[in-house]
């Protein structure tokens, strides 16, 4: 018999264990699913059930996110927290290796080797209605719109103005910091943006080198790692499968290493030496917003705690900051309710097939965010620039009536920001510039006016306008929004 798919091979496995297993006591099932476990090449989350065990149900995983569910006379299985959050908010989390049996009014655990395990119920806080669209047409949307509220959970207690930044959650010594000779960002797609966005406020403001990197590329490149080097490992879901395998190599160097994820308990979090949790709340559809937004916010805070430590910054700029970020939410509701231009510049152009978005310093790792929000949702072609490479090869692909997107938010790049968008108009280009600069509107197509906010911290308010541009473009060509083609909220495989 020919078996072409793990579906078909772990059962037969289990069951040619089960077979061979003459004790026909209430373990025999568990047994033969221990056995085929340690078969398993690569990661995995499965659920087992068995005709001969009709009242339990046997689950086990590596590699891959898996968390119980514990209800009154019933327990629950899913991949994630907010799959049923309407049912519970009382959780089991299983670390790689763990076997679970679950029965209908009771939970019992088992390391690799069979040893019966104690394991604590984590409570959840999350409020179910957050897996709702609450009266929004998609999930997206939605969580567009809770940025203000997601931005303002991140910040929480931990900052408040001219006070010192409170992070109870880690205990990283001024003796450590002032010694630590690099920085990592590894994470990926989103995140890795978020990590591009923060690099400059990380690098001006703690006098560290700040390396960004694509998790599924940071461990085959053998990084230079050491115990002078700091890793942040970023990931919404903290299953992501990429960055776990990278911070479990940075560990394994002497690294220090501290995990931002959204998901209380997930994986990441529970290899870290340390956790910080942006409290944004569920994230349900598959191309992230409000996690972005959080991440950039919560890594913002955390380099101006570094530079408290460091003593590297004056305080009187550290205050100016830490005024910023706490008026974020406000000028963020304030771009929400003014979207009829993206609205309406997303109708002009939803039928192209190809777009370009351009920016310099913080403004290109924005442009790359919005791009891939473009690209993930519409399934429009789009790239990302740095606007002072465009006569480097980029500018012979700009033609007539294509659009261009222009994030322009910072002063000191304004007269070459705007040289660089002229020179696209000139070659018959459309554009839509989203700035807080003051310009000749009439040279653009469309300029989206956001709130002035200081250079370092513009990623959290320009990247707004790009996601409802792209949610928009979705809509005029009948997409799933929340669920785009070929993609998956939690990526769990290489």
């Amino acid at each position: 018999m020919y078996l072409g798919t793990d579906t078909e091979v772990i059962p037969n496995l289990i069951h040619y264990y089960f077979s061979k297993d003459t004790n026909n006591d209430d373990k025999k099932l568990l047994r033969a699913v221990h056995s085929a476990c340690n078969d398993f090449k690569g990661s995995y989350a499965i659920g087992v059930l068995c005709k001969d065990f009709p009242n339990n149900m046997i689950v086990a995983r590596k590699d891959s996110p898996l968390v119980i569910g514990v209800g009154e006379n019933e327990n629950f299985i899913a991949s994630d927290i907010p799959a049923i959050l309407s049912f519970t908010k009382n959780f089991y989390l299983l670390n790689d290796g763990d076997i679970a049996v679950l029965y209908r009014d009771s939970v019992s655990f088992y390391d690799k080797n069979l040893d019966t395990l104690q394991k604590d119920i984590k409570n959840i806080e999350w409020d179910a209605s957050s897996a709702q669209k609450d009266g929004f047409e998609d999930f997206m949307l939605k969580e567009i719109y809770e940025q203000p509220r997601s931005v303002r959970e991140t910040i929480g207690s931990r900052l408040k103005q001219n006070e010192p930044i409170n992070f109870n959650d880690i205990d990283l010594s001024y003796e450590y910091l002032s010694k630590v000779n690099k920085i990592y960002i590894v994470a990926c797609g989103t995140a890795m943006y978020a990590g591009l966005a923060v690099k400059p406020i990380l690098e001006k403001l703690c006098n560290i080198p700040v390396f960004v990197d694509v998790a599924s590329e940071f461990r085959y490149r053998s990084p230079i790692l050491d115990e002078n080097t700091l890793c942040i490992f970023v990931s919404q879901s903290g299953e992501t499968a990429d960055t776990i395998a990278a911070l479990k190599l940075s560990n394994m160097h002497g690294a220090k290493t501290i995990a931002i994820s959204n998901v209380i308990g997930s994986s990441i979090t529970r290899e870290a030496h340390y956790t910080l949790y942006t409290h944004a709340g569920p994230e349900i559809a598959v191309a992230s917003t409000k996690a972005y937004t959080s991440q950039v916010t919560l890594l913002s805070i955390l380099a101006i705690h570094f530079a408290e430590i460091l003593n590297t910054i004056d305080i009187s700029n550290l205050n100016e900051l830490k005024s910023e970020i706490l008026a974020l939410p406000e000028k963020i509701e304030e771009i929400l309710e003014n979207v009829a231009d993206i609205k309406n510049f997303a109708h002009e152009t939803y039928t192209e097939k190809d777009m370009f978005f351009l920016g310099r310093g913080t403004d290109y790792s924005v442009s790359l965010e919005g791009s891939l929000k473009l690209k993930e949702i519409s399934y429009i072609h789009s790239e990302a620039y740095a606007s002072g490479e465009l006569k480097h090869g980029t500018i012979a692909l700009i033609e007539n009536g294509i659009t261009v997107v222009a994030i322009l938010t910072d002063p000191a790049l304004v007269e070459k920001s705007i040289s660089n968008i002229q020179e696209v108009i000139t070659r018959g280009a459309k554009t839509l510039v989203i700035t807080n600069q003051k310009l000749n509107t009439n040279n653009y197509d469309k300029v989206i006016t956001i709130p002035n906010i200081h250079p370092l911290l513009s990623p959290i308010l320009s990247v707004i306008p790009l996601q409802l541009f792209a949610y928009y473009i979705s809509k005029e060509k009948g997409l799933d929004v929340d669920k785009p083609r070929n993609l998956a909220k939690s990526v769990t495989v290489e």
